[in-house]
């Protein structure tokens, strides 16, 4: 953990503190060319402001603060996240292991993993009866194929000598699993976690922009509703920032279980 904590230098900062100049000027520029259709980075930053200075208010069902509608949009993240994984880690397992396993579920994989979250959303109403079970659930079978991907991968490519060491050994199927197969892969297993949950960070949008009711996407287009584009810009800036922290979370546990890091 410290070799990884010590790559993050001074130098790091400046870099990303000099990517968001970049940014700013890219969106202020966009201001200008749009004789300000769409707000520039101050008036947007005023009503940020605004936003953050009483974010977890509750009026009633569609006026709640960008604080509780965050947190019904992550609350709804983790756990279609958490399904998909719980789904995709043991199937990748099977998959990566065994033939028969890769030949049988391969073909529905590469069918239902190119599928648009806006075509599920409908059997997920028709399932669930509720909007916020199906936008879990389109969370959960869009989010689940990197990650079953990336372990099948990594099972699939556990060297001969690993796998003959063991049966030489005479390990059990458990100590194996749990000595040699989980070890080698893991580092693939995250890796997949983290591109899961990138996507299912962006599905959560389009899914409560068709779910309503509460959330950062149902507040995205609530706001489009009201005319306010500073409102839909900040929310813009919100998701994008939840987006980079999850994936440097993941970046760090990628680092921390790769073989390159011990």
């Amino acid at each position: 953990m410290k070799n990884i904590l010590s790559k993050y230098s001074p130098l790091s900062t400046l870099y990303f503190l000099g990517s968001m100049l970049i940014l700013m000027g890219l969106w202020q520029l966009v201001t200008i060319v749009t004789k300000a259709e769409i707000p520039g980075p101050i008036a947007t930053w005023a009503v940020f402001s605004e936003m953050m200075a009483e974010p977890f208010y509750d009026y009633g069902p569609n006026d709640k603060g960008i604080g509780l509608q965050l947190w019904y949009s992550l609350r709804r993240v983790f756990v279609g996240f958490a399904l998909g994984s719980l789904i995709a880690i043991p199937a990748g397992l099977v998959m990566g292991s065994s033939k028969v396993g890769m030949n049988l579920l391969n073909p529905i994989v590469q069918i239902l993993r190119p599928v648009s979250p806006l075509a599920w959303f409908p059997l997920g109403l028709l399932a669930f009866k509720a909007s916020d079970q199906a936008t879990i659930f389109i969370i959960t079978i869009t989010s689940m194929w990197p990650t079953l991907i990336n372990t099948a991968f990594g099972v699939s490519s556990i060297p001969s000598d690993h796998k003959n060491v063991a049966k030489a050994f005479g390990f059990s199927r458990w100590k194996y699993l749990t000595k040699v197969l989980l070890p080698f892969a893991l580092p693939h297993i995250v890796t997949g976690l983290r591109l899961s949950i990138g996507i299912a960070w962006v599905v959560i949008v389009a899914g409560e922009m068709l779910s309503g009711g509460v959330g950062i996407g149902f507040f995205v287009w609530d706001s489009w509703n009201g005319l306010s584009l500073e409102k839909i810009l900040s929310a813009i800036l919100i998701i994008g920032t939840v987006g980079l922290l999850f994936d440097k979370i993941f970046n760090v546990l990628q680092k921390a279980f790769s073989y390159e890091s011990k």
